[in-house]
């Protein structure tokens, strides 16, 4: 199913939680809702559900506007970060649930429930655990069963606040594989929010990236990635540096040393974005110079720390892990030079 937002508006007192959202979701997408706290992700994704009233706007389901409707009649399957599971009722029982609190004109038989539930059981990869309570289980696994829950009754959406902020890394990491593999076997419309750009980006079609309850940029992880639309977005996806410095004669410079630039980059002071990644160390007075703090052995790589004269924030260089690897003495001096950039503005810093 489509999913529309038109003009949402959500406050706090004087605190806009969503300001003017506009937003379109294709029937089989998969979505992230990133951004940090505060930025409206999670109150997006409640009032799609219907567990809080807009202010202003519109929420449609396709062609149907789903803005007064309360959540039982919206049909949305929403799991919550800590499982909200009923410890007093089995595996089985809590899959179940939604089914059963059915009115009686729309509830399953049994029979149907009983089979609902085998199938969902097999889905999740859970089958021998039905008869077990949520406490004979792990973080892990109770999420999952979360999710069958949620899938019971064959939701239009299916939305999920934190899904695995509960759960340690390497859960976390195991179960969002497990759950792209479910969408794909699924096809179930799916948003669901995270502060965890890693997650976003390897998880979701396209990442709605949002900033004091405004969209800041919508796109396919690629794209948020390699072509952030603003400063925000690149600083806050990823890792990056950010240099201050003045454009002059098309030649981005710090105290005298710089490289070129394209020349439609205006002149005067400019802040330029790197990645760790995209900095190459190269001959002496050829690139920028910069003192080196630390290193760092990091999963696959080696991370070198250091400082830009003037510069109110550190700098971040990545290097290959191996035999070859010439990585600089802590309080030497090297020199480094972009290999990809980006500068947004040339205004005064």
């Amino acid at each position: 199913m489509d999913l529309h937002i038109r003009q949402l508006g959500k406050c706090y007192g004087r605190t806009a939680a969503l300001d003017d959202v506009d937003l379109d979701i294709a029937s089989g997408e998969l979505v992230a809702l990133l951004g940090p706290s505060g930025s409206g992700k999670t109150t997006l994704l409640r009032v799609i559900a219907g567990l809080l009233d807009a202010d202003s706007g519109q929420v449609l389901f396709g062609d149907v506007d789903a803005t007064r409707l309360s959540l039982r009649q919206r049909n949305v399957g929403f799991v919550f970060q800590h499982y909200a599971l009923f410890r007093h009722m089995t595996v089985a029982e809590n899959i179940a649930f939604g089914l059963r609190s059915r009115p009686r004109s729309r509830r399953p038989d049994k029979a149907t429930i009983r089979q609902r539930v085998k199938e969902l059981l097999k889905l999740i990869q859970l089958d021998e655990f039905g008869g077990r309570y949520p406490e004979q289980l792990s973080g892990g696994q109770r999420q999952r069963v979360a999710l069958a829950r949620a899938l019971a009754i064959d939701p239009s959406l299916l939305l999920l606040d934190e899904p695995f902020g509960a759960l340690d890394a390497k859960v976390r990491v195991d179960l969002r594989r497990w759950l792209r593999t479910l969408h794909e076997q699924t096809g179930q419309t799916t948003l669901f929010v995270t502060h965890d750009q890693e997650e976003a980006l390897e998880l979701a079609d396209r990442v709605v990236v949002l900033r004091e309850g405004r969209i800041e940029q919508v796109g396919t992880p690629r794209e948020i990635y390699e072509a952030p639309a603003s400063e925000y977005v690149f600083d806050f996806i990823g890792r990056a540096n950010a240099l201050d410095g003045r454009v002059i004669d098309g030649r981005f410079g710090i105290d005298g040393h710089g490289f070129t630039v394209p020349t439609d980059v205006a002149a005067g002071h400019a802040r330029m974005y790197v990645r760790p990644h995209d900095l190459d160390i190269v001959d002496a007075a050829s690139g920028i110079p910069v003192t080196v703090l630390a290193t760092h052995l990091r999963s696959g790589r080696i991370t070198v720390e250091a400082q830009v004269d003037a510069q109110t924030r550190l700098l971040e260089l990545d290097l290959p892990v191996g035999p070859d690897t010439d990585v600089p003495a802590v309080g030497a001096t090297i020199d480094v030079l972009p290999r990809a950039w980006r500068i947004y503005s040339s205004e005064r810093p």
